[in-house]
């Protein structure tokens, strides 16, 4: 059981891969029109059987989805963890469900307010219920999942990106290299058309730290242990199943620091420890077993935190102070880290943190 409390991600590639899908209906429009950005070559999601009712699905690049989505189909209902993002995306989760169960979406689940986890829900509601905590539903009304650095550097360069690769198709001759473009090309501008369709639509029900949903003969416990990869990150915890969907809190590799509270985090972290688990579907990357990947990041992020307090109190700008951190020490742990420089959105946040710019 989890002890009382006291009262990010792999960095997303925009590329998709393009082509045609079956069409599928958004709700309220004519049979067989298909929603903007929704041409691809499906599947759009591995869907993994985790136990009975639960599964763990993951993009298979076809199309862009943005995080990885679990389902936990209940007794009358499905509640699915976190809504992708866009909502072709979101739709062709609901088509490709349909492999798994006819149940209708009763519930969506944001574990946070980042774009690539909530930018379908307009998919669901009405008439599921979106839940979410009040920070996540705070951001999203106040438009924040639609700019910042992450949306800047994942989303907002899309139309660069587009123009950039029209170019490299007009001036590359035909052959592998020049289709390869084209296929490219076509995946961003459908993209990009899916992008614009977005209605934010934030959580309708809200908790501050606990909440507790009984749908047939499964408990499932949606829990804020405090802040770390946002302010508002929940948990989703099925007791009996000892299962743990933790959104970016924890995932699979280093989760994006743009949004964090390293210090915290790592509080935030011990308190997860506390909760009889097996299972993790996380936001990015595979499911994994165990807590083992719990220290693994603590360590990632002390170590981070204190080379960034290092660089700020030397008076190195972010950018360059990017340049230099060094996480090899961590390798073992997470083998991509084979070069000296992280992200510099996650100096800029820390030193944003350290200047009192963030409280």
């Amino acid at each position: 059981m989890m002890k009382p409390m006291s009262n990010r991600f792999y960095l997303l590639s925009a590329l998709v891969l393009a082509g045609l899908s079956t069409p599928f209906a958004l709700p309220g429009a004519a049979q067989g029109t298909r929603p903007p950005g929704s041409d691809f070559t499906g599947p759009a999601f591995t869907i993994n059987k985790i136990q009975d009712g639960i599964y763990h699905a993951v993009g298979t690049g076809a199309l862009s989805v943005g995080c990885n989505a679990s389902v936990i189909v209940n007794e009358n209902d499905v509640l699915i963890v976190d809504s992708n993002s866009n909502p072709a995306a979101a739709l062709a989760l609901t088509e490709e469900l349909k492999a798994v169960t006819t149940k209708p979406v009763g519930y969506v689940v944001n574990t946070h307010w980042h774009w690539d986890h909530a930018h379908g829900n307009q998919v669901y509601a009405p008439p599921a219920q979106v839940i979410g905590h009040e920070f996540t539903r705070r951001m999203l009304l106040m438009g924040e999942s639609k700019r910042g650095r992450s949306w800047d550097m994942f989303v907002g360069t899309l139309p660069r990106q587009i123009e950039t690769l029209r170019q490299q198709v007009t001036t590359t001759a035909e052959g592998p290299d020049r289709d390869k473009l084209k296929a490219q090309l076509i995946a961003q501008e459908n993209y990009l058309k899916a992008t614009n369709a977005i209605t934010v639509t934030p959580p309708a029900v809200t908790f501050s730290e606990s909440m507790t949903l009984f749908l047939g003969g499964r408990e499932i416990r949606l829990l804020f242990l405090g802040r770390g990869h946002t302010g508002g990150d929940i948990v989703v915890f099925l007791p009996k199943e000892r299962v743990l969907v933790s959104g970016d809190l924890l995932t699979a590799g280093p989760a994006y620091l743009g949004d964090g509270y390293p210090e915290e985090w790592i509080a935030t972290l011990d308190r997860l420890k506390n909760i009889e688990f097996d299972t993790v579907l996380p936001g990015h990357g595979a499911a994994f077993q165990g807590k083992a990947k719990i220290d693994h990041f603590q360590s990632y992020l002390r170590d981070f935190w204190s080379q960034a307090q290092k660089l700020h109190a030397a008076g190195v700008k972010p950018e360059e102070a990017a340049r230099l951190v060094d996480m090899r020490s961590h390798a073992a742990d997470y083998p991509t880290l084979t070069t000296v420089g992280v992200l510099d959105h996650g100096l800029y946040r820390a030193y944003d943190l350290l200047d009192g710019k963030v409280r």
